[in-house]
């Protein structure tokens, strides 16, 4: 039996590092697709992949060379399948890396008691809209976008630019408003924008009696770095995305932690 000899492994710091950060890469980009076509589409292109460098070219120069061609613009249609995954992926590199973001966190910890309370102000109305909503089984879609991309928003949308309040989120959502059929966008502090028609999610995995209002709201934060209260139209039960996952039936107490962390 042969021995492996493992002098020849050298482990230095940087050898280290290069393994988990290729390891969170990789976590982030299972992440990023889990539970969407784009998995499907990924376990695709390894099957071909491992069909190119298995498949005989003397004795099938056919299907080898169909697969060669494939292999070929291999990195194009990465790029043109996973377009979407890979914004996602590079927001998160930017968010995490953002100043500001750094800036919170010196906020949090040396002034939390200030900024929880800024927060309240600012949360108190849209919670008690839920409020209402759920009382009224009125269907609803807030988004909170952290960065307010007009080309994104704004091409479905009509432009609000208006302080935040209970009476305004209830009156667009009834269903007698011609603003009620879409998402309602706040960023900077503002209802930016009403009547949003929002990119639905890919996910396969949803529970059956989720619709287009919480396929949309899941979809906007798998595209855009953007949080999401969704109530439900049938149960008024209230569900919170985030980062393409959603908490569903939710408690007032608990969307308050969460507005108060993300928004």
């Amino acid at each position: 039996m042969q021995s492996f000899d493992f002098g020849l492994l050298k482990i230095t710091p940087f050898s280290i590092l290069d393994i988990i950060l290729l390891a969170i890469i990789i976590y982030q980009l299972y992440n990023l697709i889990r539970g969407t076509i784009a998995a499907n589409i990924f376990i695709g292109l390894t099957l071909i992949y491992v069909l190119y460098f298995i498949v005989p070219q003397e004795k099938m120069p056919l299907l080898a060379g169909i697969l060669k061609k494939v292999a070929d613009v291999g990195i194009i249609a990465v790029i043109v399948l996973f377009q979407q995954e890979i914004r996602r992926f590079l927001l998160l590199v930017g968010k995490n890396a953002s100043l500001q973001r750094n800036k919170a966190w010196w906020q949090y910890f040396f002034g939390k008691a200030q900024i929880e309370k800024d927060n309240y102000a600012r949360i108190k109305p849209i919670i008690d809209a839920c409020k209402s909503l759920k009382q009224t089984r009125t269907g609803a879609l807030i988004v909170f976008a952290k960065y307010y991309d007009e080309q994104f928003y704004q091409n479905s949308c009509e432009i609000i630019e208006a302080k935040i309040s209970k009476r305004l989120l209830e009156s667009i959502f009834q269903k007698s408003s011609p603003l009620h059929d879409g998402a309602v966008v706040i960023a900077e502090n503002k209802i930016k924008s009403a009547s949003c028609i929002l990119p639905l999610t890919e996910k396969t995995d949803l529970p059956t009696q989720f619709g287009l209002r919480h396929r949309a709201g899941i979809g906007v934060t798998e595209a855009n770095d953007a949080t999401a209260i969704i109530v439900s139209e049938e149960t008024g039960e209230i569900s919170y995305a985030k980062q393409g996952r959603v908490k569903m039936n939710i408690s007032f107490a608990e969307l308050e932690k969460l507005l108060n962390k993300d928004f």
